[in-house]
């Protein structure tokens, strides 16, 4: 693969403009400056291959796949209402190549999100009929007690809904923490299942999706790039 077309798919713009960027001397491999954007890089070096642009250094990287922790007042749209939308956490390059959120958090929910330009892997998180668990952590209102814990575990009814919906799994951390596993994610599920068994949701954040947790590490309004460990516990689930 050419570098013009190495920086078109890592979302450094246009073919023209990626172009320009190399004649621009802006771009560098191993530190010296690149001038021709039909240099080739070969398949076999292509998954390790490192660039720099403008002196940022790049991993090539065939899909992305992508952790932030959420911070609060901010919506998962590009085209977002009311607030900023979290792609303004992201470099640019990673919108421009269509990462795309994996599942939506409301903009005052806090916590994991998953972003990703890979469709299969969105799907699969995604989809109801995959039943992935979602774990979250959330501050009510009221104290929590034995009949709310059962009603979550053992269903609840939902407004517009002809079914009740069961939590996974719900335990009380603090008197007004709870823990609940859910695997659907329809719209406002969390606040409207704690709300239907008696109490109300002042906090919301998530912790876990499938067997890969929050990184402990990871501020919020900070990303990284998912490694083959993360992946590989993601797909376990």
């Amino acid at each position: 693969m050419d570098l013009e077309r190495i920086l078109f798919s890592q979302g450094f713009g246009s073919r023209r403009q990626c172009r320009a960027l190399v004649a621009d001397q802006r771009v560098s491999i191993a530190g010296s400056p690149c001038i021709n954007p039909a240099t080739e890089i070969t398949s076999d070096t292509l998954s390790s291959f490192e660039f720099q642009v403008d002196g940022t250094t790049w991993r090539y990287r065939e899909k992305a796949y992508l952790v932030l922790n959420k911070p609060p007042g901010y919506e998962c749209s590009r085209d977002p209402q009311h607030h900023l939308s979290v792609f303004h956490l992201l470099p640019p390059q990673l919108p421009e190549r269509g990462v795309q959120c994996v599942g939506r958090l409301d903009q005052d929910t806090t916590g994991l999100l998953l972003l990703s330009d890979d469709g299969a892997f969105v799907h699969a998180f995604t989809s109801p009929k995959r039943k992935v668990p979602k774990v979250y952590l959330a501050t009510t209102r009221h104290p929590l007690d034995d009949a709310q814990l059962s009603a979550l575990r053992n269903g609840v009814l939902l407004h517009g809904e002809s079914q009740p919906i069961a939590a996974v799994g719900a335990k009380q951390r603090d008197e007004h923490v709870l823990e609940l596993s859910v695997l659907e994610g329809k719209y406002h599920q969390v606040k409207r299942m704690v709300a239907a068994a008696g109490n109300r949701v002042e906090k919301l954040h998530r912790e876990r999706i499938g067997g890969f947790g929050l990184p402990d590490d990871l501020d919020e309004g900070q990303w990284r790039w998912l490694d083959d460990a993360d992946l590989a516990m993601l797909r376990q689930s």
